[in-house]
C-alpha cells in the first residue's frame, strides 16, 4: 500500500541518496534541492511528501501553490493552480506502478482544495518516458517552456478530467490502465 507522509529532517540521507540516482539525475540535472534548508521551512504554499510503500520509503512527492511560491519559478501565473514535482528514488521500484500511485494521490490532495482548478508538471523536453507517464494518467501538454535553462514541457491536468478519470476507475470490473 502506498502512501504519503510529510518529509521531516530525518529523511535527509535518503534524498541525498535518491538525488545521486542517474535515473533521478536524468529527469532533473541542474537541481539542488538543498534539503537541509528546505526540510526545516514549511511555507503554507508547499507540501514535501515522502512515499512510501508499506513503510518502505520509495519517492517524494512536492506540490507547491505556483502563485506563492517564493521563487516565482513558474513566473506569472492564474490563480487557483498547483504543481507538482514528482519522482522514485530506486530504480527497482520504477515500472510498478508506484508513480501512478503516488501521482493520483497527490493530485487527490491538490484537488481536496475545492478553489484548485488544474495541476501543472513540468517534466523535461528531452524526457519522453515522463511525458507518456503524465499523458497517461490524463495530463494535457500545453506548452514548451525553458525554466532555469532547460527546456520543459509544461502539462495540465484539470479538476473536471481528474474527476472524470475518477470516475472511470471507480466503476465496478475497472481493471486498471
Amino acid at each position: 500500500m502506498i502512501t504519503l507522509r510529510p518529509a521531516t529532517m530525518d529523511d535527509i540521507e535518503i534524498l541525498r541518496h535518491w538525488d545521486e540516482q542517474p535515473h533521478v539525475i536524468e529527469s532533473d540535472p541542474d537541481t539542488d534541492w538543498k534539503w537541509e534548508v528546505e526540510l526545516r521551512r514549511d511555507p503554507d504554499w508547499r507540501e514535501q511528501l515522502i512515499a512510501e510503500c508499506d513503510g518502505i520509503p520509495i519517492g517524494m512527492v512536492q506540490i507547491i501553490d505556483p502563485v506563492r511560491e517564493d521563487s516565482h519559478y513558474w513566473g506569472e501565473i492564474e490563480e487557483n493552480l498547483r504543481a507538482i514535482d514528482i519522482w522514485i528514488g530506486e530504480v527497482e521500484f520504477l515500472g510498478r506502478g508506484f508513480g501512478t500511485t503516488m501521482m493520483n494521490l497527490a493530485l487527490g490532495k491538490c484537488f481536496s482544495n475545492p478553489l484548485v482548478q488544474s495541476v501543472l508538471i513540468d517534466p523535461l523536453a528531452s524526457n519522453l518516458r515522463a511525458h507518456r507517464f503524465y499523458e497517461r494518467i490524463g495530463f494535457r501538454f500545453v506548452e514548451e517552456r525553458e525554466f532555469g535553462g532547460e527546456l520543459c514541457h509544461v502539462y495540465s491536468i484539470s479538476r473536471s478530467d481528474f474527476e472524470k478519470k475518477k470516475d472511470v476507475m471507480n466503476r465496478p470490473g475497472f481493471a486498471g490502465e
